[in-house]
């Protein structure tokens, strides 16, 4: 059975950071912790990682994962616009809960899945996820639990559900309040988006599809009315 390192103990999380940054260079899937819920990760540019690690999560490429990144210059390199009002929400909230969905930047060579040119990316605020990314670059990342279940709170609950489609798990107890991340939907502010959109003067042009750690109305205060109006109900699609 793949093994769990308990990052809390300095011997423990040496040896799991050193085989963790083996797994993602051979292209086997990681399971990390994060400030929200567990993740289960690979390498953003091995299409075949990317693809092991929906297949470990029972979904299609209808469900792209997320990006995780180690700072804004990253997410810079990877987004074609990083639009003002979503300057102000990064100075705000990363690292940490949020993710914002912006175009991709076209030059890039990878293969996330069925993402109509756009991209998910986040800075998460753990010290571990952190140091594994400014080792490994952008990790495709998502909630560590199979399609359907709860996420992974702790690295054995990801273990009971994904088993040895992962390689390592690196753990650090139980994730604080299991609370995923706030996904937001920015594309409409950018470039050509922005420009064609013909509902650009008459009304928000954010969207929240799911809210998690980040909060509607903490979004509300750096937004205002660029923010969509607070729907009934709203789908939640996985992620980390």
């Amino acid at each position: 059975m793949s093994p769990i390192f308990d990052c809390r103990d300095e011997a423990q999380l040496l040896s799991g950071m050193r085989q963790a940054r083996q797994a993602i260079g051979r292209g086997e899937l990681v399971v990390i912790p994060t400030d929200t819920v567990y993740g289960v990760a690979a390498d953003a540019f091995d299409h075949q990682a990317v693809a092991r690690l929906l297949a470990a999560k029972g979904r299609g490429r209808q469900s792209p994962p997320p990006v995780l990144v180690a700072g804004v210059a990253t997410l810079r390199a990877l987004v074609a616009e990083v639009p003002e009002p979503i300057e102000r929400l990064v100075e705000e909230f990363w690292p940490g809960g949020l993710t914002i969905v912006l175009p991709a930047q076209p030059s890039l060579s990878w293969d996330l899945g069925e993402t109509r040119g756009t991209v998910a990316v986040r800075m998460p605020a753990h010290r571990i996820a952190l140091e594994l990314l400014e080792e490994t670059g952008p990790l495709a990342v998502s909630s560590a639990n199979l399609t359907g279940m709860a996420a992974g709170i702790t690295p054995e609950d990801a273990r009971d559900m994904l088993k040895d489609s992962v390689a390592v798990y690196l753990g650090d107890g139980p994730s604080k309040d299991g609370i995923p991340s706030t996904i937001i939907d920015a594309t409409r502010l950018v470039g050509a988006a922005a420009a064609d959109d013909p509902e650009a003067d008459a009304g928000p042009r954010v969207t929240v599809l799911r809210e998690g750690a980040v909060s509607r109305a903490q979004l509300r205060g750096v937004l205002g009315d660029l923010l969509e109006a607070d729907p009934d109900a709203q789908p939640e699609p996985d992620g980390s």
